[in-house]
């Protein structure tokens, strides 16, 4: 038997989720007069989702340079985000890249082109400016490169500012709504009606999908043509494990760090209140248990990639005490290409910004999407579903990049 609902609220625009990416849309939609509502399956900034906590890097060297510009773009953005809501969203401690897959003297030349700020120097030289790090080993004739610019995101607060800022611009939060279906409007009606599982329907002229580890999943109940369904690609969630270490000295001045060798990729930054400031968050990139959704994390961190981080720890970074104080696990949504998905068709837009390296941007990705939601811009080609869905980008780096 059909079910009717009842239809609930109207909008220009209805973005599913809310945490840094989803927030980011509705503020800068908002700012661009258009009706918003946002709604998310729990709560902005939920700590089931990839948006929670005060601890993500925010760096500037990419091996593709687009990525870079954008990062210049994107810290205009928090400036100016900064200066609306009177709070600090991202800490400048620097940021060191090292190992032979991290390719530093590449990285620096990018640096160079963008304007960025950088130094590119001996690991001798780094030893001695960084005691608490080991800059030694089999990859030691390697250049170290050091950007000032580099820092911690807040990414709870920045998602509370930016939510403050759509909601004066006269958006709506709407908490607890899973989403359960998107279906056009039927007869001379365009738009889509957007059904949630308690059975409450908002209208929507257009859609924005920005559900995180959960865009699978809804994808799956959205009315979409099927030549853009076949051409989208499936985003891959992992949930990860990161570990809080105590400093030795807790007046040393930690950067963030990102070292890429082949035998292992591993990232810190300083854990800032998830850690009580008192210690080093560190992690190995996509290491984590692969799902297809965020509804399947379990929280449960991996014994072997304890140990595994202990061992790094203990060998290169002697500034921290080898015996993490704090475990927790968080979510990666990755994509086949390494890029971001930024694409749509007949009023519904599909953001898949990468939440292993996709805080950075989060209010640039929102101008972004706001742009191509109302017609006045577009976004790069590269954002764009491939139109043969069987064809990889050519990458500019032998192995996977770090995407933190």
């Amino acid at each position: 038997m059909h079910r009717s609902h009842r239809t609930d609220l109207q909008a220009d625009v209805l973005v599913v989720g809310a945490g840094l990416t989803g927030s980011a849309v509705a503020w800068k939609l908002a700012e661009r007069g258009r009706s918003v509502i946002v709604v998310d399956r729990d709560v902005p900034a939920s700590a089931h989702g990839s948006s929670h906590g005060s601890a993500r890097i925010f760096r500037y060297p990419y091996p593709d340079p687009l990525y870079t510009r954008l990062v210049v773009d994107a810290a205009a953005q928090w400036d100016d985000l900064e200066r609306r809501t009177g709070r600090p969203l991202v800490t400048r401690c620097g940021g060191v890249d090292y190992g032979d897959v991290r390719d530093p003297v590449h990285l620096a030349g990018v640096l160079r082109d963008a304007g960025v700020d950088h130094e590119l120097m001996s690991p001798t030289t780094a030893q001695d400016r960084w005691p608490f790090l080991s800059f030694r080993g089999p990859h030691e004739s390697t250049p170290v490169l050091w950007h000032p610019g580099a820092g911690v995101i807040d990414a709870e607060a920045t998602v509370r500012a930016q939510q403050a800022e759509a909601v004066r611009g006269g958006a709506l939060f709407l908490d607890h709504w899973t989403v359960s279906s998107v279906r056009r409007l039927g007869g001379t009606r365009t738009g889509y009606s957007v059904i949630s599982a308690s059975g409450s329907t908002i209208e929507a002229g257009q859609v924005v999908i920005a559900a995180g580890g959960w865009v699978n999943d809804v994808l799956a109940t959205t009315e979409l043509p099927d030549n853009f369904l076949r051409r989208l690609p499936t985003a891959q969630v992992s949930e990860e494990y990161a570990y809080h270490f105590p400093y030795r000295d807790s007046a040393a001045d930690w950067p963030t760090t990102i070292n890429l060798t082949r035998e292992l990729q591993v990232y810190s930054l300083p854990g800032g209140r998830d850690a009580g400031g008192r210690g080093q968050k560190v992690a190995v990139y996509n290491a984590g248990r692969k799902m297809n959704s965020a509804a399947h994390q379990d929280g449960v961190v991996d014994a072997t990639n304890r140990t595994l981080v202990v061992d790094y720890v203990r060998r290169n970074m002697p500034g921290l005490v080898p015996e993490p104080y704090a475990e927790t696990t968080c979510l990666f949504t990755t994509l086949p290409n390494d890029d971001f998905l930024i694409d749509g068709t007949d009023g519904i837009t599909v953001v898949s910004p990468c939440s292993g390296h996709g805080a950075k941007f989060a209010p640039l990705i929102g101008d972004l999407v706001a742009g191509l939601v109302t017609g006045r811009s577009t976004v790069p080609e590269q954002f764009r579903a491939p139109a043969n869905p069987g064809h990889r980008r050519e990458t500019h780096h032998p192995v996977p990049d770090d995407r933190v």
